[in-house]
């Protein structure tokens, strides 16, 4: 059965071969100024530009590799002008560049970092401080504010400071036991259980 009567290959007509276009030069076309040939050859840009390279093509490619050094105050004065020029934006260039300058790390308390969980629970803490230091101190808050000798402003490390002052100077062995010392003590102690508990310390 012949094709053409087919009902199946009405639709399909046979392709044209395109040997009778002219090819045109596919890619990228060489940088060298006034040359209109297609860049075969990669030419690395140096140090100025680390991980760039520029296309020629062949016959550029030789002159750019004559004249060329890493660094551009070495090399010839002609490629030297496209390796800066390269490495300023001037000049189109492929690759990657690895010569970024490095990023400081930023300060842990700036950048949010661990779980969701976590981050909520640092959020109830920020919180939590500042409704403490603006609120009216409950009686029991502001005598233990009292023991210690501190004001109601105190930041959590003055507290803990006082405290272990406190402690140091109270303790048994370094008052021969003395009653009124312990009693001192105890009441230190109890003052920073309330002011923990109540989320000052």
């Amino acid at each position: 059965m012949p094709m053409n009567d087919s009902k199946i290959f009405v639709g399909l007509r046979p392709i044209r071969s395109s040997r009778d276009k002219p090819t045109q030069p596919s890619g990228p076309k060489c940088q060298w100024d006034g040359c209109e040939n297609s860049g075969t050859q990669r030419a690395p840009v140096g140090s100025a530009a680390e991980g760039l390279y520029l296309t020629f093509c062949l016959e550029h490619s030789k002159a750019y590799g004559k004249g060329y050094s890493y660094y551009p105050s070495h090399s010839d004065p002609a490629i030297a002008r496209y390796q800066l020029d390269a490495a300023a934006g001037k000049i189109g260039t492929r690759g990657v560049r690895t010569d970024q300058p490095k990023f400081e790390t930023p300060l842990p308390s700036s950048v949010p970092s661990g779980s969701a969980k976590s981050l909520r629970a640092r959020g109830k803490a920020s919180q939590q401080n500042a409704a403490t230091s603006s609120r009216t101190l409950k009686p029991l808050e502001a005598k233990a504010f009292e023991t210690l000798g501190l004001q109601q402003t105190a930041a959590p490390e003055d507290i803990r400071q006082r405290y272990k002052e406190r402690l140091k100077l109270h303790h048994p062995d370094a008052n021969n036991g003395n009653r009124q010392s312990e009693d001192r003590l105890r009441a230190t102690i109890e003052a920073i259980k309330i002011l923990k508990l109540n989320g000052f310390c």
